[in-house]
């Protein structure tokens, strides 16, 4: 296929699709002015600091510096090639890609990822089979029916040495790769007897599998895949992939422990969850929940052990940027039991009335504290107050002041004394936003610089400058930004027109250009008038100018004849009574 169809092509998915719309279905942005902002999911961000440009069709980070347009957001977050992307966005455009050729990237671990999709058809299939009725009797009777079966993958591995091992080894895989990918164990089936819970990855591949013992034996209640080159626990967020539309869309995720809490929760309507598969939270789920959404609601189990986790969570979430919440859970239940014995409509009801997780914790300090030794109540009150010192809510602070008060006879003006000197001890440092520290500099380039930017920029959209430069009227006085004006020129030559989003995909393989690119486009320009035009050319001629009489005052100082540095010196002269 020619070039230029390609190109047209590739400009028209580009054209049918909204960047914004794009970047929402992987990171919430939300509307300031013109622009949209998110958390940049490139660098490890707690600020909104990523800037997507409807008008423009390009997103730019202000923080860490990553722009480009629809095909290199699709490319960067999901580490693909361009031709996925074009693929991928294609398919979303409804557009179809018959003359280009297309190949996937090659996958060392595709292999892997298969072996996966045929155990998981084999554990399926032996759910529905005669072998299957005791574990379907459980399943029963932990009130998880046929379509919950369905919807989430459930099935069955078999109480038997290595049937499985057997059928894969049948199929061409090794006794090896089957032992390195964790679907057997000293080449055996390491799941024997378990109902299976099958693991997605980002993409909604199947990466491992948690097995659920059903049948009372004194065995590991679970067992879950090993660590493998796809699959590592502690990087993963259980229903992540699935639950992506139904969090963007209330701008908030749900965070539980274990899967079945969080199956259970889906299984009554609530699908804006994800669980941790466990206590623990790593930094990589917590980049993977900014990806989805900076609110979240804890609700984690009821008992001690949870109780701890929410307080631990809460405040690395909080101190990550995010907005939390929690659920309090009755009688040390955990959501999945909750939800049986207490209903959806109660389980929703809590969802809705999450408490603000610095009242969750101020509640929490009051616990085993005894309220006849006047130490203890001392030592309650200061660090209530220390939590409160770290709202920003005033209203709230003063709640908390007059709860206080009221509650040990205490003067409020005493409590006040003792929360300023919190407050200010934990005053932060005035913070400039990334954005405007990052324009600031921008804005430091020389006068000379911003006239070339400028002049950059109107080439871009007004065909007088572009005539202008090929006339040889100004010049750039560095080699990039003479090579992106040339660029500039050949692409309208060749197409006709110049869409900034279009020009990225151009550009794509001259990082250096596309980094100049994105420096002009940070420019604030309204209507482009000639004056504006006559004037910037000005000041790009006065630096030619400057710089040719610096390049021949140096060699006038490298001349020995006389006459030759009399001709020099004469050459010099002539240039300043011209920029005169």
């Amino acid at each position: 296929m020619e070039n230029q169809d390609a190109n047209n092509i590739i400009s028209d998915v580009r054209r049918r699709l909204d960047i914004v719309e794009v970047i929402s279905g992987y990171i919430p942005l939300v509307q300031k002015g013109k622009n949209f902002f998110g958390v940049c999911p490139f660098h490890d961000d707690t600020n909104p600091s990523m800037s997507v440009s409807r008008e423009k069709q390009i997103y730019r980070c202000f923080s860490c510096g990553a722009s480009g347009n629809v095909f290199t957001f699709v490319q960067e977050y999901e580490h693909i090639t361009f031709r996925e992307a074009l693929a991928e966005l294609a398919e979303k455009a409804g557009i179809s890609l018959p003359n280009i050729s297309y190949h996937k990237k090659n996958d060392s671990y595709q292999k892997f990822y298969e072996v996966y999709e045929i155990a998981n058809k084999y554990y399926l299939n032996n759910l529905q089979t005669n072998l299957g009725k005791k574990a379907k009797e459980y399943l029963r009777n932990r009130q998880i029916d046929d379509s919950m079966i369905k919807e989430f993958g459930i099935g069955l591995s078999l109480e038997t040495q290595n049937d499985l091992v057997q059928l894969l080894e049948k199929k061409g895989y090794s006794l090896n790769e089957l032992n390195e990918i964790g679907l057997a164990n000293e080449n055996h089936d390491l799941y024997n007897g378990r109902i299976m819970f099958p693991l997605k990855d980002l993409s909604g591949r199947i990466v491992g599998f948690s097995g659920r013992r059903y049948d009372g034996k004194k065995e590991n209640k679970y067992v879950n895949t090993k660590v493998t080159p796809i699959f590592q626990k502690g990087s993963i967020l259980y229903n992540y992939y699935d639950a992506r539309e139904f969090v963007r869309r209330k701008d908030q995720v749900i965070v539980m422990e274990g899967f079945m809490a969080a199956i259970r929760s889906i299984s009554v309507g609530v699908k804006n969850v994800v669980s941790l598969m466990g206590t623990a939270m790593t930094k990589e789920q917590m980049s993977l929940l900014k990806r989805l959404s900076l609110n979240v609601i804890l609700c984690l189990d009821g008992d001690d052990p949870g109780q701890h986790a929410t307080l631990t969570h809460g405040e690395e979430l909080e101190n990550n940027g995010f907005h939390v919440k929690v659920v309090e859970l009755s009688d040390g239940l955990d959501p999945d039991d909750y939800i049986l014995k207490y209903g959806s409509e109660s389980f929703q009801s809590l969802i809705e009335n999450a408490i603000n997780y610095g009242d969750y914790r101020i509640k929490s300090l009051k616990k085993n504290i005894n309220l006849n030794s006047n130490e203890e109540v001392s030592d309650y009150i200061n660090r209530v107050l220390l939590e409160a010192s770290k709202l920003t809510d005033e209203i709230r602070r003063e709640l908390i002041l007059k709860t206080l008060a009221k509650e040990f006879d205490i003067g409020y003006n005493t409590l006040e004394k003792r929360l300023s000197t919190y407050l200010e001890k934990n005053r932060p440092k005035q913070q400039v936003e990334e954005k405007k520290v990052l324009l600031k500099k921008a804005e430091k380039r020389t006068k000379y610089e911003l006239a070339e930017h400028y002049l950059l920029y109107f080439m871009l959209e007004n065909g007088t400058v572009r005539n202008y430069f090929e006339q040889g009227k100004f010049n750039f006085s560095t080699e990039q930004e003479r090579f992106l004006a040339s660029e500039i020129v050949y692409y309208y030559k060749l197409y006709g027109t110049l869409v900034p989003a279009d020009f990225y995909t151009y550009l794509q393989d001259k990082k250096e250009l596309l980094q100049l690119l994105d420096d002009v486009l940070t420019l604030e320009v309204g209507e482009i008038s000639n004056k504006m035009i006559d004037e910037y050319i000005r000041v790009v001629k006065e630096n030619s100018v400057n710089l040719e009489i610096e390049r021949l005052k140096k060699t006038m100082k490298e001349k020995n004849d006389p006459l030759e540095k009399a001709r020099i010196a004469e050459g010099i002269r002539k240039l300043k009574m011209g920029s005169e």
